[in-house]
């Protein structure tokens, strides 16, 4: 029978490859363990619907290149929403200046404007105000829009509204279910229901 140190030996080198593989095998989950893992790129957080700054009291004014003043947005309260650069506005009073000199007024309970004031949407008791002007020797009367909701376009000079408006020149006064006015053409056209009081008229004239 051989030595009891070499029956030792012979047992250590059965069960050594057994216990380097539990130790390797120990190593490897403490690594996986440790090691972060890859997830892709993060998704952007969603940016919410909150103002970034307030202003109270405010004027704003936008000049054209020549320098002239294009617009002026005044009101009671300003916030403007960076998710989609807008502005919400309290009590607006705004004024509208094309370069060639025409003149158009607005105001409203309400109003949301895109970053630069070329678009506005006005709500509760608006008005819109385009100033009498004279053009290539031709007088242009004031025109007066007034409903709930008005929605302007400064740039292109065109007003509409998908709710009942009433428009006066001079004498004549419209009144429609909805409407889109466009100034450079003078052309305004009326869905729905249209009554119409004219200059000498004995009652308003109605469409269906």
């Amino acid at each position: 029978m051989a030595p009891w140190y070499r029956r030792a030996v012979d047992a250590a080198s059965h069960y050594l490859p057994l216990v380097l593989m539990a130790l390797l095998a120990l190593a490897t989950w403490r690594l996986a363990k440790n090691t972060p893992v890859f997830q892709g790129d993060k998704p952007e957080a969603v940016r919410r619907h909150v103002p970034d700054y307030t202003m109270n009291g405010f004027t704003v004014q936008r000049f054209a290149n020549s320098g002239a003043l294009s617009t002026q947005i005044e009101g009671d309260t300003l916030r403007h929403y960076p998710d989609t650069d807008t502005l919400e506005i309290d009590k607006v009073r705004l004024r509208s200046i094309t370069p060639e000199g025409r003149v158009t007024l607005a105001w409203a309970e309400k109003a949301l404007s895109n970053g630069d004031g070329s678009e506005v949407q006005l709500t509760g008791h608006a008005r819109v105000l385009r100033e009498a002007y004279n053009e290539g020797g031709v007088h242009e009367a004031p025109i007066d829009f007034r409903g709930e909701f008005l929605h302007v376009f400064l740039r292109t000079e065109r007003v509409s509204s998908h709710l009942p408006v009433v428009i006066t020149r001079d004498a004549t006064e419209v009144r429609g279910a909805s409407m889109t006015y466009d100034n450079l053409t003078r052309v305004a056209q009326f869905n729905g229901r249209v009554q119409a009081t004219f200059p000498g008229s004995a009652a308003p004239s109605k469409k269906p």
